[in-house]
């Protein structure tokens, strides 16, 4: 006699109701999806992005000041806005850029960091003018994003040295990841609620929840805030090599994109970071990497 297979009728209830919740499920992330899609275009997208200062005054004067070198002039502009000056005596002074005492003045400050870390700096603050005033997806406040801004600006001006690198726009392309931060926070939260079901159903990374939600991923955003901003055409590159799915054929952009690539991974899976949500974006490429992360690990001195 063949023996046949009987389910319980508890166990048979068991599975129907399965089957109906995974339908049910998947059919409100279906349709999430297609409403997502529709609502967050490109047009939204460009919409935020245009919100990027810089618009005061003084503000203007101090990045046309830097991008002609003249610290001078540009501390000159800089002590003008109130807010700007705060700022940068606030980032300054943080410990991790290890001063032992406070530094104050604002020629101080641009003769410190020199031309392109100032550059850098003002960029970094053009971004707290954008930054929203309470975060809702990413456990961020104002005083975490800074620290976020000044651990990359650092670490970046460190690799570069290492590489002997001086180019501004090289060094100021580490400020887009912040910017696009702010970005991708805006955009996650015109449909919150179905980012949140998206993460909670199954395991997928925010770069991928971005991408159904506009077509663009981070570093995407990353690219149309360069372009925002005029920067050299080799920026936008660099940043999309930084993915690590997406490498350039020209090899000194390709270097670059790796180094990035690590000082992302290695920034945002600080317990801070990893806290506030934001090491979802980037998924580790070790094999892209590999060829240069024992040189990463003595630059950054991780035992």
């Amino acid at each position: 006699m063949k023996a046949k297979l009987q389910l319980k009728p508890n166990l048979f209830s068991c599975i129907v109701n399965f089957l109906y919740c995974f339908y049910i499920i998947t059919d409100k992330i279906l349709v999430s999806n297609k409403k997502c899609i529709i609502l967050i275009t490109k047009e939204k997208i460009d919409s935020f992005i245009d919100k990027i200062p810089p618009s005061p005054k003084k503000l203007r004067e101090t990045i046309v000041a830097l991008n002609a070198g003249d610290l001078p002039k540009a501390a000159k502009s800089a002590k003008d806005d109130l807010a700007l000056s705060s700022y940068l005596k606030e980032l300054v002074n943080k410990p991790i850029y290890g001063f032992r005492s406070e530094v104050h003045d604002i020629s101080q400050i641009f003769g410190i960091l020199g031309v392109s870390a100032s550059q850098q700096a003002v960029y970094n603050y053009m971004m707290t003018l954008l930054s929203p005033s309470k975060w809702k997806l990413f456990k961020l406040n104002k005083s975490s994003f800074n620290d976020l801004q000044a651990i990359l600006s650092i670490e970046w001006q460190k690799i570069l040295s290492h590489l002997a690198i001086e180019d501004k726009e090289i060094e100021s392309a580490i400020a887009l990841l912040p910017a696009s931060i702010i970005v991708s926070e805006a955009l996650f939260n015109e449909k919150l609620d179905d980012v949140n079901l998206l993460r909670t159903v199954n395991e997928i990374d925010l770069n991928t929840i971005l991408t159904r939600l506009c077509n663009m991923d981070l570093f995407d955003i990353c690219e149309r805030i360069a372009q925002k901003w005029e920067m050299d055409e080799k920026i936008p590159q660099i940043i999309q090599a930084s993915s690590g799915v997406k490498p350039s054929d020209d090899e000194t952009i390709n270097k670059l994109g790796k180094w990035m690539h690590l000082l992302l991974f290695f920034t945002l899976s600080k317990p801070q970071f990893i806290e506030a949500g934001l090491n979802d974006f980037i998924d580790f490429q070790m094999e892209y990497v590999a060829d240069i992360y024992e040189e990463f690990a003595k630059v950054m001195e991780i035992s």
